[in-house]
Order: C-alpha cells, then structure tokens, then sequence
C-alpha cells in the first residue's frame, strides 16, 4: 500500500524532500523537508508539511520553506521551520521566531569526569535546584526597576558581566556575543516589562531545563578538542531556557488575537492562508518596530542564560569545594534557536541582504565565516542539539552545505511527536522518574505533570534527527553525551 505522502512529496535523495509549488496556488517558493523516509509517517499525520507549504506564501520568500529534520507542527510556522525573505521587498513574520524568542542553548565543559561527579549528583542536582529558580512563573533572585531592566534589553550580556554576573570570555563563546544590536525598549510593552521584571536569571517551565551529561562518544577529535572536551567520562552541563514572559508577551502583542501585525496584513495589503502567519513588510514601520522589541526579548534571554551560568558555577565550586579554575567550567557556547536575523547570501547570482527566520532551527555556519568566534574559526560554528532528559544530546558543527542550502540553518533538538496533553494523558511523573533512575538520571522538578509531558515518549529520537541532518550535510557531527543529572521546571 503506498504512503499517504506519495503522490505530494518528491524524493530529491535519501534526506530531502520537495513540496512542489503546484501543491497549492499561491505558493511563490516549493517546501523542503530534510528528513529521513521513516519520519514522513509522522510528517504527514501531524499534518505540518501544510505549514511548510503556508510559510511558502510569505512576500519575498526566496529559494525555499524549508524544514528541518525535528519539524513538528507550531504557531504558524512549523517547529523547525526556515525561511529566507528579502529585505528590499519581503516580510518579517514573528510566528518564523516564536513566542520563546532567543530560547537557546549554553554548553559548559567541566575538568570532572563522571566518576568524580556521580557519587555527588544528588548533592550537586539539590544545590543547582536551590540555586536557580525554575518552574512556570518562577520569580528569580534578580531585582530590577524597569529602568535597570531597559539597561538588560538593549546590552544583553554585558548587562550581567557589569553585574558580576559571569567572566569576560562567556561572551566571546555567545552568538552575536550576546547582545543583538538595534533594540529598542520603547517598542516593549509595559506588559511585558511587568512579566519580565521579576523572572531575569529564572529556568522557566515546558521544556526548559538544566543537564549535568557525560561524553560518551566522540565523533570529530580535533573539533571537540577545539571545544575542550578531551575525552570520554568528561563532565558538562547544557543549559536550555530563553526570553520567559517577556519573550512571551513580546510575541502576542505582535501576532496575538489582536496583535499589531494583523492590521498591517490588511493595510499593505498581504494575502495568507494562516492569520498567524501576520506579518509586516521588514522595511515597515510595523517590521522594523517589531525587529526592535524581538532584539530586545533576544538580549533578556542571553541574561537570562548569563545570569544561570555564574549561579552554575558557584553551585559547583560549593558542592565539590573546589575553584572554579580547578573545576574548568568554561563556556563551550550558546547559541539561540527562535530568531530571526538580517544576513547576507547569494540569491540568483547576487549578494542580497535577508531577514531569515529560524524557528527551533539552530545557525550553523562553516569554517572561515566571520561571524564565527575566532577561538572556533578553523573548524566551524558550535552547534549544540538537545535530546530529551532519558537520551543524549549532541555536540556539532556547520557545515558550507548549510550555507548554500538551508541560510546557514541546522535541526535544533529532537521534535515532538505528542503533544504536552497527550503526553499528560499517557503517562505519569513519577513513573517517568522510576525509568530515569533505572538508567541512573537523578532528576529534580517542581511539577510531576510537567516531567510527564517532557517524557522520551514524547520526543523523537534525537539520534535519528542528528543523523540525517549529518547525512545530509547540514551540520557534522563532534561528540554526544548522555545526561547523569537533570533539572525541569
């Protein structure tokens, strides 16, 4: 019997499939979905190759809608969506970012190794806990006035480096060292300045979460080493958690129910076939003042991740009475995955300036490109993928097929494939700590029901994903680790 998908998709190899523009009228560009051909079976039930299809209407869309290999359906554009608009004539449309805008990543490599580290992962799991604040709504340690916090928004990482917050060198280890220009908190509402107020240097709920994890593999050696893991049994920590309320509200007053957008679709003129795909042209009053806000939630997040760093490292230096020098705790990166960016490639044989929007997508550009740090230029771009709290998680790097094929975009983590209510329904928390523990994960939360929607069962196998976006040649492989300790709001 052929494949529901069969007749729709066209196979252009083993990892790459084409929706073709005559699938619906009105697209200007084809979809392309990087994938393997066992995951099309949850492709299509998930219905989110009709997103990559809608994304495919946008104004000055160029080249491709693109999705990534841990695609699962989202707010108008699909988790693990790309997509690539021209400035000159092209939209910026928020539901391409997100309403997490700039949830990201930060890797930090330790001199431990597991047996060291195991015999105190309850202690070291308990201190963490204490130590940053975590869960839906959490409050943080952090008191600004929203003059202070206006400071955090337009300075991202520095804001905290001046605060005593982290080391000069997390910054030359963070995307756009942590800071991206053009914000403007006049263009954030009071709203969300009230729900950023109290939640900077806070975990965060769903999916966010800190990771004490192990290497287990390495797949590149001069690349890791680059990166300062050595070898197998080095400890590290992952930290994954992005702008809170603030990003969160930045977003619906955009392209809420009644957000700014929608009357702008109307008044220049744009035809959709999805309202949460609003969006303004980029060169727009509209776009550019929404580009100003979402620059503004972006640089709360990198203080966010800045501020749980330092906190991070005094939890170690407590717990294995140790200095921070003897304990490593270097920054390997931090890279976000909900932004969208004003960058330059080759369109039809021209240098075009673009405003790409990646969407639980991750950068990943190659050797050489200079917006990669120079401690890193010779072997590319850090991309770091996580997996769920009972697998792996993922070290790489990018690639120039990248660069030529998908904007310098790569896969971000795993993908669902239950929703957090399916999930709620068919499991339970403390039976998911019961199968943690078996494989010897120590793991903290404030909310049972919250461990049970984050469960493996609801998440692709972030193995799978990383290899067909290897395969295809997105991003390359460098080391993988397993986590021995967890925290989740």
């Amino acid at each position: 019997m052929p494949a529901l998908w069969q007749g729709i998709l066209k196979k252009i190899d083993d990892y790459r499939w084409q929706i073709p523009k005559s699938y619906k009228e009105g697209m200007a560009v084809p979809g392309l979905i990087f994938a393997s051909e066992s995951m099309l079976g949850y492709i299509w039930q998930d219905q989110v190759f009709q997103q990559v299809a809608n994304v495919a209407f946008l104004p000055g869309i160029v080249d491709y809608s693109l999705a990534m290999p841990d695609i699962h359906w989202g707010y108008g554009f699909p988790i693990g969506g790309v997509a690539a608009t021209r400035v000159t004539d092209g939209v910026i449309s928020p539901g391409g970012v997100g309403y997490d805008i700039n949830c990201g990543v930060r890797l930090l490599r330790t001199n431990l190794t597991e047996q060291e580290v195991r015999p105190k992962i309850e202690q070291l799991i308990a201190e963490l806990y204490v130590n940053i604040p975590s869960g839906l709504g959490s409050a943080g340690k952090i008191r600004v006035s929203e003059k202070e916090l206006n400071g955090v928004l337009v300075k991202g990482s520095r804001w905290a480096l001046e605060k005593g917050y982290g080391e000069a060198e997390d910054i030359v280890a963070t995307e756009e060292s942590g800071c991206l220009k053009g914000a403007n908190p006049d263009k954030v509402s009071s709203k969300a300045k009230k729900r950023g107020i109290p939640q900077l240097g806070t975990l965060g709920s769903g999916n966010h979460f800190l990771e004490v994890e192990v290497v287990d593999e390495i797949y590149d050696r001069d690349a890791a080493r680059a990166m300062g893991i050595d070898d197998i049994g080095q400890a590290l920590i992952l930290i994954h958690t992005g702008s809170r309320g603030l990003g969160h509200q930045v977003c619906d007053d955009y392209v809420g129910r009644v957000g700014l957008l929608h009357e702008a679709v109307e008044r220049y003129g744009i035809s959709l076939p999805d309202r949460q795909l609003a969006c303004a042209p980029v060169n727009s009053p509209e776009g550019q003042d929404y580009l100003q806000a979402m620059a503004c939630a972006a640089n709360y997040a990198w203080t966010n991740r800045q501020c749980i760093t330092h906190w991070v490292r005094e939890s170690w230096i407590k717990v294995f009475g140790k200095s921070r020098k003897e304990l490593g705790l270097e920054q390997v990166y931090d890279v976000c995955h909900n932004i969208a960016k004003i960058e330059t490639y080759p369109v039809d044989g021209k240098m075009q300036k673009l405003c790409v929007h990646r969407k639980g997508a991750t950068r990943a550009f190659p050797a050489g490109h200079p917006d990669v740090p120079d401690i890193y230029r010779d072997i590319g771009q850090p991309v770091l993928i996580p997996g769920d709290m009972g697998r792996c998680s993922y070290v790489a790097v990018g690639t120039e097929t990248a660069m030529k094929e998908t904007f310098g975009s790569t896969c971000h983590g795993a993908g669902r494939v239950q929703s957090r209510a399916a999930a709620k329904r068919s499991l339970r928390g403390a039976d998911v700590v019961k199968a943690l523990a078996a494989k010897g994960i120590t793991v903290k939360t404030g909310s049972m029901g919250s461990l049970a929607e984050e469960a493996s069962e609801a998440y692709k196998d972030v193995t799978e994903v990383v290899e067909v976006a290897h395969k295809a040649g997105l991003s390359r492989k460098v080391a993988r680790a397993i986590p021995v300790g967890v925290i989740k709001g």
